[in-house]
């Protein structure tokens, strides 16, 4: 047994041994081919004149720093380049000789030589490819544009405060030749107090860059719109309104560390007094594809709030109705009693274009009271000619002669059903 057991052990011992001497022979040989491998460089074109690529000491350089596997990059001048005469420079840098003094030069940028650890690259910088992406909100207008407004927003919460930046404004169309514009800012439903802006002086693009503070806690600040007006003054000081832009905070994520820069294109405020029992603007839109029909309910004005008891909220209710019976309805976020609440909610509809027809919808101002039922404070009706006419019946034809694309427009709200 004991026979057994040093054969054994001799055997197990042979073995490792001989792994040992294989694994180390494997290591030795490819440390030998890192050592013995290199790639030579050719030049495919041959050159008569051999002082062409560089003096005998820069050759040696190379061949130095390129066998003790630097980094250095060989240096090859391209094959445009053979042929041509070059003189050395004190600074190691090859510099082309002009063959011919009345030769014109070439038009663009020239070549230049640098030298980097021993070696010589050549090239120039090609300014496309640092090029910034172009912001299009500076070109880009639309069809029939009155301008178009910069600013940005952050939001304090321990100081409860909102700053608004006021950027600059471009394009504008004033009614004269010359243009002195200025900017009021509104944070709504306070229509009574603003923030101006400087005037400036004989531009179509006022460049302000102007900061404004607005102090509202947080609670109230998703339900605050912000409002800017911008005007031009003339020579006779008077004030004429070019546009104004509608923002609501409520669905933006304010905090101090994201502010926020926005562009608005400006709109042209409706003149027209109020109607009796006030306006809705809202935008429709047909998608045939889809079958699907979406409203967006932006804002109202001079809404006749009840004074009798205090208003919990002022909302609209979006019924769609198809030969008078109810299909479906949804409801706008109820905003504190404001008599021109600004919404800017999107709703979507599934209807069928064989029911367009058939189908109107119908919005309704709706203001909710504390321990009392829901107030109607005036109702619209959109559809086809069984169900509208004037104003109400073109927005609805409009609508559908143009598919996919939001149709705004302003109603006079009523209370008659």
């Amino acid at each position: 047994t004991e026979q057994a057991v040093a054969v054994a052990g001799g055997i197990i011992g042979g073995i490792l041994l001989f792994v040992l001497l294989g694994i180390t022979a494997y290591l030795l040989w490819k440390k030998f081919c890192r050592l013995f491998s290199y790639e030579k460089l050719i030049n495919p074109v041959k050159t008569t004149n051999e002082n062409a690529i560089f003096q005998d000491q820069a050759n040696s350089e190379i061949h130095l720093k390129s066998t003790s596997r630097s980094r250095s990059v060989p240096f090859v001048i391209p094959p445009t380049l053979h042929g041509r005469d070059w003189i050395h420079l004190t600074n190691e840098e090859q510099v082309q000789e002009d063959r011919d003094p009345f030769m014109t030069p070439q038009s663009g940028p020239r070549s230049s030589f640098h030298s980097l650890a021993g070696a010589y690259v050549v090239g120039t910088i090609n300014p496309d490819l640092y090029k910034l992406p172009e912001d299009k909100s500076e070109t880009d207008f639309p069809d029939g544009s009155i301008g178009r407004l910069w600013f940005s927003i952050e939001y304090e919460q321990e100081s409860e405060r909102l700053l608004v930046s006021l950027i600059k404004v471009r394009k504008l169309r004033p009614p004269a030749d010359s243009c002195s514009p200025f900017v009021k800012i509104y944070l709504l439903p306070d229509e009574r107090s603003y923030l101006q802006s400087k005037t400036k002086r004989k531009t179509l693009n006022p460049q302000f860059d102007e900061n404004f503070v607005f102090q509202v806690s947080s609670k109230m600040l998703l339900q605050r719109t912000l409002k800017f007006l911008v005007y031009h003054v003339d020579k006779q000081k008077k004030h004429h309104l070019l546009g104004q832009v509608i923002f609501p905070l409520k669905n933006e994520a304010l905090t101090e560390d994201n502010k926020l820069v926005i562009w608005r294109d400006l709109e042209k405020e409706n003149l027209e007094p109020p109607s009796e029992h006030g306006d809705i603007q809202f935008s429709l839109s047909y998608n045939d594809y889809l079958g699907r029909l979406t409203v967006v309910v932006l804002r109202a004005r001079g809404l006749k709030l009840q004074e009798e008891s205090p208003a919990v909220g002022v909302y609209v209710k979006v019924s769609l109705m198809n030969h008078n019976k109810f299909i479906k309805s949804k409801k706008t976020a109820a905003l504190l009693g404001t008599p021109n609440p600004v919404y800017n909610e999107t709703f979507s509809f599934k209807a069928d274009q064989t029911e367009l027809d058939t189908a109107s919808l119908s919005l309704s101002v709706l203001q909710s009271n504390k321990g009392q039922k829901t107030l109607l404070l005036g109702r619209v009706v959109v559809g086809p000619f069984m169900y509208t006419r004037g104003r109400e019946l073109e927005h609805w034809n409009e609508m559908i002669s143009k598919p996919k694309e939001l149709v705004k427009r302003w109603h006079a709200l009523c209370h008659s059903t």
